[in-house]
């Protein structure tokens, strides 16, 4: 059973950084690509950063270009999104995100609110 869990979400001060992670079980994780995506409440869900299995290349999306970082660790079967300079507007749902056998898998979601 493909499971997705994020963690690290919270109350974060603007101009501070963050760490979010995506824990996996129940298939092979090191094969597959994620992508970590991010969601206000009455916006479509946006795509924030994505990594390959292998060579680990990453892209990002524009807002949060140069600011964010996503990494994995094949090992522990987890990806990380790296948040520096945190504004307001990055405030969302961060949701982890795996297409596996022809479908998509989305874990539960975490809260990072970016306030004073």
């Amino acid at each position: 059973q493909v499971q997705l869990v994020e963690s690290g979400g919270g109350l974060v001060q603007p101009g501070r950084s963050s760490r979010l992670t995506c824990s996996a079980s129940g298939f092979s994780f090191w094969i597959y690509g994620a992508r970590w995506y991010r969601q206000v409440l009455g916006k479509e869900r946006e795509l924030v950063a994505s990594i390959l299995p292998t060579t680990g290349g990453t892209t990002y999306g524009p807002s949060v270009e140069g600011r964010f970082t996503i990494s994995r660790n094949n090992e522990e079967n987890t990806v990380d999104l790296l948040m520096y300079s945190l504004k307001p507007e990055d405030t969302a749902v961060y949701y982890c995100y795996v297409r596996h056998s022809g479908r998509d898998y989305w874990g539960q979601g975490t809260q990072i609110t970016v306030s004073s």
